[in-house]
């Protein structure tokens, strides 16, 4: 209605109808007017929503108004302008809870720039970083993600209204004139192409709902894995009966990151069906539009819930550096192979200081010893003189970490402002 409100006035101004004849419809144009019941019914038996709903505005109005109701618009046109105003205003909302999903995440950072904790590749431990630097990544990320549900935001924001074939043939030449007037009365941008089965800024509102979705889920999957028992470096935050198990009273299940995990999955499988979307043919689709109906409200409901969910968690998530530190020492060290490989490699190379570091780890962890042992008995006369006191503390190889969150800090404090 609010469609059908601004294409009146618009033409009004325009020219098309009269100022009169648009006030009436303006007028009409309230919820009171709709039988809903009906319109669902008779919406069914049509296919759309629009010929019953004008059916009704007109019905509410005098002969004279009651004919410049819809004047040279198609269904498609109200549809898709009605579409552009509920996508916009999703995006709204997804950025408000992105930005508040990126603080919570740049509080860790801030907090545990410092906090020396294994990084992992491949499931392992590898070298130190710190648990800002972990995040620090994932700020980015958020960053990055803002930026680009602005560009979803311009992409979908236009107005639609083309008429029958995509020509305006039925609003005359004052066409331009009448798209122009409603876009600006919807906050809505104008376009002289029209975009009945050019569905790429939908499918990219999808995608962009998907990958919101998926960053949430990073997030998520990382948190579960620290929060493993064998692990136990974060937890979720708890409560009476926060993740109870029906059978096994220790559990606290992470059922945060799961819920999540399951909507982001969701958002992915989902969002596909929108390139399907894309597949419409000539100037009007024969059944591809109608996959948007089902697809677009889930994708942004999922997105908006993953979002949501993940801002509790983050802001809520307990750090444990002390277990951080205990696991450091889980390997008996092995995590500093490269550190102790580094500072050989100026003296003996770094072929022959990787081929000795390799195997001083291969003897700790077939016999359970420190790596700095080993690496004394492994080692040549002269061999480890250019390493110092052994063995190297952790917190003395973790390169640029703190600077990596410095600028991620930087990066989103300034997207901030």
């Amino acid at each position: 209605m609010r469609t059908e409100e601004a294409l009146a006035r618009a033409q009004a101004e325009a020219g098309v109808i009269d100022a009169g004849d648009a006030e009436a419809i303006a007028a009409a144009c309230v919820p009171a007017n709709i039988d809903l019941p009906r319109l669902w019914s008779e919406a069914v038996n049509v296919g759309y929503p629009i010929l019953p709903l004008v059916r009704m505005i007109s019905s509410a109005l005098p002969e004279g108004p009651n004919g410049r109701v819809h004047y040279g618009a198609t269904t498609q046109d109200i549809m898709d302008t009605g579409l552009a105003l509920q996508l916009g205003e999703a995006l709204d909302r997804l950025a408000g809870l992105l930005g508040a999903f990126g603080d919570a995440v740049a509080a860790l950072v801030a907090g545990h720039a410092g906090t020396v904790v294994a990084a992992r590749t491949h499931a392992q431990q590898a070298v130190p970083t710190t648990f800002g630097a972990k995040m620090a990544v994932l700020l980015a990320e958020v960053t990055r993600q803002r930026e680009r549900v602005a560009a979803t935001a311009r992409q979908v924001r236009v107005v639609s209204l083309f008429g029958a074939g995509g020509t305006s043939a039925a609003m005359g030449e004052r066409s331009s004139a009448v798209r122009a007037g409603m876009a600006r009365r919807l906050g809505l941008r104008t376009t002289e192409v029209p975009w009945h089965v050019a569905r790429d800024g939908v499918a990219e509102f999808g995608v962009t709902c998907a990958s919101l979705a998926a960053t949430a889920a990073r997030f998520s999957r990382e948190v579960v894995d620290l929060s493993r028992t064998e692990v136990g470096e974060v937890r979720e935050a708890g409560g009476h009966h926060r993740g109870a198990s029906s059978t096994m009273p220790q559990k606290a299940n992470p059922i945060g990151c799961e819920a999540v995990i399951g909507m982001s999955g969701t958002a992915g499988a989902l969002s596909s069906g929108l390139f399907r979307a894309m597949e419409a043919g000539h100037e009007r689709a024969a059944g591809e539009w109608q996959v948007e109906w089902y697809v677009v409200p889930l994708l942004a409901e999922l997105a908006a819930g993953a979002l949501a969910t993940a801002v509790d968690v983050a802001a809520g998530l307990r750090v444990y550096p002390e277990a951080m530190r205990a696991n450091l020492g889980a390997e008996g060290g092995l995590i500093m192979a490269e550190a102790y490989m580094m500072r050989l490699a100026p003296a003996l190379g770094r072929e022959r200081a990787h081929d000795l570091v390799y195997k001083a780890a291969h003897e700790a962890r077939e016999h359970g010893r420190e790596l700095a042992d080993a690496l004394r008995e492994v080692a040549g006369p002269g061999d480890l003189e250019s390493l110092g006191e052994l063995p190297i503390p952790p917190e003395s190889y973790i390169g640029d970490a703190e600077a990596v969150c410095a600028a991620a800090l930087h990066a989103w404090r300034n997207e901030h402002e």
